[in-house]
């Protein structure tokens, strides 16, 4: 009686499994229709979310950002630049976004993947616009010096919401970013003091340091973002690979640390974003942005 029990279990699991690969949307949608998802949550509901600090001894600043199964690793390295002469008391950050193969089977060798350089383009343009970083807090000597960070983004596991999983990695490598301490060479150049022995460090002269020691980035309006999928009267928060393939009208919306809008960012697809659509994502966004503040809170991240 167990066994037949078993087979019949077992007969069910795959004509579901079935049903779901021939038919995905109609799968999806019984789901909705009862306000649940096939993973369990509810529409709109956030997967868990772990983040991590300073993974990579080599960068100056690193972590690993973890929503779901979408995994992104970010790492920062600083070097000492000349300023622009149009921005002569400011820094700069240069960010890159990277699919490598092992990220999705859809992703080939040799050939980098579509979406990349639009989220390097949305990351970059979010960093910069929500004012989290004061880039002339980057400044060593006026016009003759100041810090270019490199900000890389890798990601290690690519299921949905590939932008809000890569952001929030980049906010904490940031809050874990150690600037160096440099000083003056004979050359009368700025270097940064490092572990090593190499020529610059030979060369330090015993004049006082531009900076005494490593010190943190003061970051203001931390920026958060939440993906949401637009399908018919749902709104699903969060959503993984399989939905995204399956219902392809994606808004992002990003707000900062006051709960004002950074931008609203919506990728192509068949729904349109009504007002009260709209609505219902900023304030979903707003509720993943508290739930996200807590995460970081407890890092002392703020």
């Amino acid at each position: 009686m167990g066994l037949q029990d078993s087979s019949q279990d077992l007969s069910t699991e795959m004509e579901v499994d079935a049903f779901r690969r021939i038919f995905p949307l109609r799968f999806f949608e019984r789901h909705l229709s009862e306000s649940l998802r096939p993973d369990g949550r509810q529409l709109g509901k956030a997967r868990d979310t772990i983040v991590n600090l300073g993974l990579v001894s080599t960068a100056d600043g690193s972590a690993l950002a973890k929503i779901g199964s979408t995994t992104m690793l970010a790492a920062i390295r600083m070097e000492v630049m000349t300023p622009s002469t149009d921005s002569p008391d400011e820094g700069c950050i240069a960010l890159e976004f990277h699919m490598p193969p092992i990220c999705s089977p859809t992703v080939r060798p040799g050939r980098p993947a579509d979406a990349a350089p639009v989220i390097s383009k949305r990351l970059s343009d979010t960093i910069l616009s929500s004012g989290m970083i004061d880039l002339k807090e980057l400044c060593l000597v006026s016009g003759k010096a100041a810090w270019m960070g490199y900000l890389d983004i890798y990601c290690l596991d690519a299921d949905g919401a590939l932008f809000d999983a890569a952001l929030l990695s980049a906010v904490a490598a940031f809050s874990n970013l150690q600037i160096p301490v440099v000083a003056l060479n004979d050359n009368g150049r700025i270097v940064a003091i490092t572990g090593g022995k190499d020529q610059d460090n030979a060369s330090i002269t015993e004049k006082e340091a531009v900076n005494k020691e490593k010190r943190k980035l003061t970051l203001k309006n931390i920026p958060f973002s939440l993906t949401c999928i637009l399908h018919k009267t749902y709104i699903l928060a969060d959503p993984t690979t399989e939905e995204e393939s399956i219902m392809d009208t994606l808004v992002t919306v990003v707000l900062d640390s006051s709960d004002q809008m950074v931008s609203f960012y919506k990728s192509g697809g068949t729904a349109l974003a009504y007002s009260p659509a709209i609505k219902s994502c900023v304030e979903l966004a707003r509720k993943r942005a508290k739930e996200v503040k807590q995460i970081l809170g407890e890092m002392d991240i703020d």
